[in-house]
């Protein structure tokens, strides 16, 4: 079968290849979709990523959507199921995170990924995978469901906003301010409204899909005047860009009491100049919080695939806005003008 592999910290080495059929115990899966992110662009790049013990490829994609195709007896699965594969495995020690299923919180670096860390991808044609590392997915998903892991990491993000919140007894957040509106962004948006929360989003598209779809969900876009933007004191400032003047910017100017949630990783390659004595003392003296957050446990995939299967069909579906054939996969890992999310679709 047809399978996207690299030599990872070799730039640019992606070639599609043939891989034996997945063999061993657990639910046989045919991939539909490949979501395409910046992680994976990254890795071709050779940035990062590391290839199965023992090996020197690794195959591409972490971004998963599925049909199954083949169960074991006594599966809760069944044949045309659609499902899409967890990401992170649990460090073999396990930490005392991983122990308790949650793998995300990683504390020793010992986890796995898939696509990313030691365990193939999804970017072949099947895969096979245990029934716990599964995730279902309602079947009106089916031109969606793609969407599914970055979701997960925006449903952590809201996971980790509520439990910080309930620090306090009156905590109950009205007004979110989203800054970016990439996949993340706009997912992140998504479930805002779905909180019944007032929603703003900051990006500096002007026009486009991006400000649309946020009209859609009854929030305001805006593309101009961030720091002025923070003055309408957001009980929630979700960052989703990793752009060091905007991380700084919420950081600085966030509501008192208030959370700011980063999932935007920076470049590294842009520097700026940050009054940290005013930072800290506003942060202290405002009982500010500012937390980080990267992938999601079972928990968080089974949030967002109900938040999912409440969203407009249509909306979601506008989200995908190219789709690419296996054998062109060069380029859906090319970022074009318009791009929100680019998938490899396994049925072209």
């Amino acid at each position: 079968m047809r399978a996207l592999a690299l030599r990872p910290l070799h730039p640019h080495s992606a070639e599609l290849i043939e891989v034996p059929e997945p063999s061993g115990l657990g639910v046989l899966v045919r991939t539909l979709a490949v979501g395409i992110c910046g992680t994976d662009r990254e890795i071709l790049d050779g940035e990062y990523g590391w290839a199965p013990p023992g090996r020197e490829r690794l195959i591409l994609g972490h971004e998963s959507l599925g049909e199954v195709i083949e169960v074991e007896d006594g599966s809760s699965l069944r044949k045309g199921d659609l499902v899409v594969g967890i990401v992170r495995h649990p460090d073999p020690v396990p930490c005392p995170a991983c122990a308790a299923g949650e793998f995300d919180m990683c504390r020793n670096g010992q986890y796995s990924e898939h696509g990313i860390k030691e365990l193939d991808g999804f970017c072949r044609e099947r895969f096979r995978l245990a029934e716990e590392r599964l995730v279902r997915i309602d079947p009106k998903l089916r031109q969606s469901g793609v969407l599914l892991e970055p979701t997960s990491v925006v449903a952590k993000a809201w996971d980790h906003i509520e439990r910080i919140g309930a620090r306090t007894r009156s905590w109950s957040p009205r007004r979110v301010l989203v800054t970016g509106a990439g996949p993340i962004g706009l997912l992140a948006s998504l479930l805002t409204r779905q909180r019944g929360c007032e929603l703003h989003v900051y990006d500096r598209h002007e026009d486009g899909l991006k400000p649309e779809l946020i009209k859609e969900l009854g929030g305001e876009y805006h593309s101009s005047g961030l720091e002025a933007l923070c003055g309408i004191n957001a009980d929630v400032v979700i960052e989703c860009t990793g752009a060091a003047s905007v991380v700084a910017t919420v950081m600085s100017n966030n509501a008192r009491s208030g959370i700011v949630c980063l999932t935007g990783l920076s470049s590294g390659t842009h520097r700026i100049k940050h009054d940290f004595t005013a930072l800290n003392r506003a942060m202290v003296l405002e009982n500010d919080v500012v937390f980080g957050t990267v992938n999601a446990n079972r928990a968080h995939y089974e949030m967002a695939a109900a938040a999912l299967a409440q969203a407009e069909p249509n909306w979601l579906g506008r989200l995908i806005t190219r789709r690419v054939a296996l054998t062109d996969w060069r380029n859906a890992l090319e970022s074009k003008e318009g791009d929100i999310k680019t998938v490899i679709d396994f049925c072209l």
